[in-house]
């Protein structure tokens, strides 16, 4: 059974979720955006997690996810995934952040996840086009679930209208 792709415009820390994702930075200490307001809803036990993390492996790099506790919100867990900073496609941003969604998703099947949340990654202060994200984002979700059966369910949850707009296009084309 192929998995359900959704899409909702909306606030990620407000998702019913197996798991949500956070577009982190390398830190995991939290910033601006969709990364502060995911730590600011899941309170504490996110942060005591993430300095865990830190301490065992020094923070996370960009394109690699790990996996926490989601604290008060109304997930199981949160992963974090650092999508790349925009730099005009001259730093393999593209497989940079084809790489946030198949190692996300990787994490959600080594933990049963059956729902998972994406926001879309890297397209706020990171200043990647969001027409380009949007179109790496559906493309790997689409090949990653064609490769496993845990997970039934992905939603990518639009904050603004634009990327809303893009993701519903792409997603009606397929």
């Amino acid at each position: 059974m192929l998995a359900q792709i959704t899409i909702q415009l909306g606030d990620i820390t407000k998702i019913t979720a197996d798991a949500i994702v956070n577009a982190a930075n390398t830190s995991l200490l939290g910033g601006g955006g969709v990364d502060g307001a995911i730590h600011r809803a899941g309170g504490a036990a996110i942060l005591e997690e993430c300095r865990k993390i830190r301490g065992r492996q020094g923070g996370c790099k960009t394109g690699e996810a790990v996996i926490t506790t989601a604290g008060k919100l109304p997930a199981r867990y949160v992963i974090h995934t650092v999508g790349p900073v925009w730099n005009v496609g001259k730093s393999n941003e593209e497989a940079l952040l084809a790489n946030c969604y198949r190692n996300s998703l990787q994490l959600a099947a080594e933990h049963d996840v059956k729902t998972i949340a994406f926001p879309n990654i890297s397209t706020g202060i990171y200043h990647f086009p969001k027409d380009k994200a949007a179109g790496i984002a559906v493309k790997t979700v689409t090949e990653c679930l064609q490769e496993q059966i845990t997970v039934e369910k992905v939603i990518f949850v639009c904050f603004d209208a634009e990327n809303f707009e893009l993701y519903q296009r792409l997603l009606n084309k397929s």
